[in-house]
């Protein structure tokens, strides 16, 4: 049966290729698309994610707009790396399907509820804004969600600041609500997608798949490169959100290790560091783990063949 999943983003290079990514794989029933201020303002990462649901054909699933703001502190955009856009480089699409006009929080809890217990598992791959409302609007969701498998944070160091990943820093506060939930959690963070590096190799396998959508990958990855040289000197970029679509795929997909986790909310240096606690095997009641070695040839294997299934959507 194929894994049902919210897919909670803010296109964001990175996010679109998820999306494509839960589109192209028979193993995703994708239930719904929330958008969440994060790599740009929320109108233009909405009008993102509607603009690559056009590129990918996609139809029949709901997109709703959730949160424009962070719980308690002012927005951070990255325009550095994602541009003015928030998905600088290709030509973007007029969309063609419209919003759903529920707030993203009010379909997250609808979509949960409407399911059976431990069947719906949510991929934030943005800021964790609408999750946490979420479960704290409805509290009931929280046992009934299989998983959360997020992409943020990392164990050894960060990339908005030395200890801090973007996603987890936009909003720590939401954060800590979300990794201190009962619910089994993934974080697939920076000392996982640092290994999913777009490689000559890889741009080459997708371009010669000789779509519109994968030349519209192979658009999105060479702004993206030239962006992550610039600001964080990345030879190749890395691909972060889509290895957390490929975990519900096929967990196979990487190695990840159970430890505790929290998020530190009041240090002067390490605000929205993610703390991952290795001193001793967990313990038994422990529901969180955190990703920590990539299989390559399988993780690009499934975009590829995402993309080869998506082939030529009709307009």
């Amino acid at each position: 049966m194929p894994q049902k999943i919210i897919l909670d983003c803010d296109p964001g290079h990175d996010d679109a290729i998820a999306l494509l990514l839960a589109h192209g794989n028979p193993e995703i029933e994708l239930l719904a698309v929330t958008t969440v201020v994060g790599n740009q303002t929320l109108d233009k990462v909405t009008r993102n994610a509607l603009s690559v649901a056009r590129v990918a054909g996609i139809t029949g699933v709901p997109f709703a707009a959730g949160c424009a703001r962070p719980l308690v502190r002012t927005i951070s955009v990255a325009p550095d790396i994602h541009g003015e856009s928030g998905l600088d480089g290709p030509a973007l699409p007029d969309p063609v399907i419209s919003l759903d006009p529920r707030h993203a929080v009010d379909l997250i809890i609808e979509t949960i509820m409407a399911h059976e217990p431990g069947t719906v598992t949510l991929v934030p791959t943005g800021g964790l804004t609408n999750i946490a409302l979420a479960a704290r609007r409805e509290p009931r969701i929280v046992p009934r969600v299989k998983e959360v498998v997020l992409m943020g944070g990392g164990y050894h160091g960060g990339n908005w600041s030395a200890t801090s990943e973007f996603n987890i820093i936009i909003d720590p506060e939401a954060a800590h609500i979300v990794f201190n939930e009962s619910w089994p959690l993934t974080m697939v963070g920076l000392d996982l997608t640092h290994q999913a590096l777009a490689t000559p190799d890889v741009v080459e396998r997708i371009r010669s798949l000789g779509t519109s959508p994968a030349q519209f990958v192979v658009e999105l990855l060479e702004f993206f490169g030239g962006t992550y040289l610039e600001a964080q000197g990345f030879e190749h970029p890395p691909v972060h959100d889509p290895c957390a679509v490929a975990r519900v795929i096929d967990p196979s997909v990487m190695t990840v290790r159970r430890a505790p986790l929290d998020v530190e909310l009041s240090g002067a240096l390490t605000l929205g560091m993610t703390v991952a606690d290795f001193r001793a095997p967990a313990p038994d009641d422990c529901t969180t783990q955190v990703a920590v070695a990539l299989d390559n040839e399988k993780f690009w294997n499934l975009i590829v063949d995402a993309l080869e299934r998506i082939g030529e959507p009709v307009a």
